[in-house]
């Protein structure tokens, strides 16, 4: 995915996150397991939830294959199991039977809090020295010093749109909040979507802290009850506009191309994935910024396979694999090494991806109510329940 956004953090703003991060999750009374001190006989299988595009073994283009020779070298058999939504990757961890997640910060502290997941021993990664110094101690995976998991991937969340209706980028999110005539004359009712999943309430906050300066917003994430009932007005208001509340992206890219879908919040897979059909299809970050994601491979509480699942992660931390997924996904690598020399993300990738933009973007994470402050998630995905539904 390619990069920008508002409100990210800088290194005091980390710590300060850090410090709340802590108190929430030591105030749920989490023990955490200990991590393992050494590593034995591989399993012999590995079974990962991810989202699309982040696992390939070249079956979609054999250029891209990052599993294979893994499997060579350990052992390992991978087994992936992709999720559209990080709520449905919280359900899947739930149930059991994996032994790795690629978790957005919108998932992970849940994951952690939830007991879902296992502190990781970095001392047996021994590419964790490569990670960009700005993940190393990110608060969405690292609670009261420990380290719940090793960063993969890190980008915004962009504006798609069809080149042939927009012949210049469109500037703002507006074109996908408000009813407004295109260039091509034509409403854009019923031609622009939105993402399926509660965290898109950010999305909608973010506009209007650029737009409505006076609801005070600082944080996309938390937000006071007349913040948060001014993004849901907006989300109401968008209602009409909507042809698809999107989680799917092969439904999605389709709908590009099928269904006169002209614009809507993607990520750059979708992007990469469109171009490379010769698709009239493009991405820009508006002026107002754009909410994005640092993913974290995660350890199963109950993972089955563990020395396989610790290989995976050391072998995902290597220039090769991370230049590769930057390249295929249109993300930005945890590690900035891999932004060099590799083929397929060529010398420039990284900054088109948007490398230099980490602290423009609004991360996500889950919300907090922070003792009664701001609105919880367990409010955001009711609501957004509702809205989707036309209430």
């Amino acid at each position: 995915m390619s990069a920008q956004k508002t409100a990210a953090p800088s290194a005091a703003k980390l710590a300060v996150l850090s410090a709340l991060t802590t108190a929430l999750l030591a105030s749920t009374a989490i023990q955490a397991a200990e991590p393992l001190q050494s590593l034995g006989k591989a399993e012999g299988q590995l079974d990962i939830i991810a989202w699309p595009g982040y696992i390939e073994r070249g079956e979609t283009d054999k250029g891209y294959d990052w599993v294979t020779k893994f499997e060579e070298d350990s052992g390992c058999k991978v087994n992936v199991k992709t999720a559209a939504t990080s709520d449905e990757m919280v359900s899947l961890m739930a149930k059991g039977g994996y032994d790795l997640v690629t978790a957005s910060g919108d998932a992970s502290l849940r994951l952690i809090a939830g007991k879902r997941v296992q502190p990781v021993n970095i001392a047996l990664i021994g590419n964790w020295k490569n990670v960009d110094e700005r993940l190393k101690d990110a608060p969405w995976h690292t609670v009261a010093g420990q380290h719940y998991g090793t960063p993969y991937q890190w980008g915004p969340n962009v504006l798609m749109y069809n080149t042939n209706v927009f012949k210049e980028a469109p500037t703002s999110w507006k074109v996908l909040f408000e009813e407004q005539t295109l260039a091509d004359g034509k409403s854009n009712k019923g031609r622009v979507q939105a993402y399926d999943g509660p965290i898109y309430i950010a999305d909608a906050a973010l506009y209007l802290k650029s737009t409505q300066p006076a609801l005070g917003i600082d944080d996309p994430y938390l937000l006071n009850e007349e913040q948060y009932a001014a993004a849901l007005d907006l989300l109401r208001k968008q209602h009409p506009q909507i042809h698809r509340y999107w989680h799917d992206v092969t439904v999605q890219m389709n709908d590009f191309k099928n269904e006169g879908v002209v614009a809507s919040s993607a990520w750059p897979y979708q992007v990469n994935a469109l171009q490379l059909e010769k698709q009239p299809i493009a991405s820009t970050v508006p002026v107002e910024g754009a909410t994005g994601w640092a993913d974290t491979t995660m350890l199963h509480a109950e993972a089955k396979h563990p020395v396989c699942a610790y290989k995976w992660m050391d072998w995902s931390l290597t220039n090769k694999v991370q230049g590769d997924v930057a390249a295929w996904f249109g993300s930005l690598p945890a590690v900035p090494a891999a932004c060099q020399g590799n083929e397929l993300l060529g010398a420039e990738g990284c900054k088109t991806n948007g490398f230099d933009n980490f602290a423009k973007i609004a991360f996500w994470k889950t919300p907090q109510a922070e003792g009664g402050k701001y609105v919880p998630y367990s409010r955001w995905t009711q609501d957004y329940i509702a809205i989707m539904g036309g209430r």
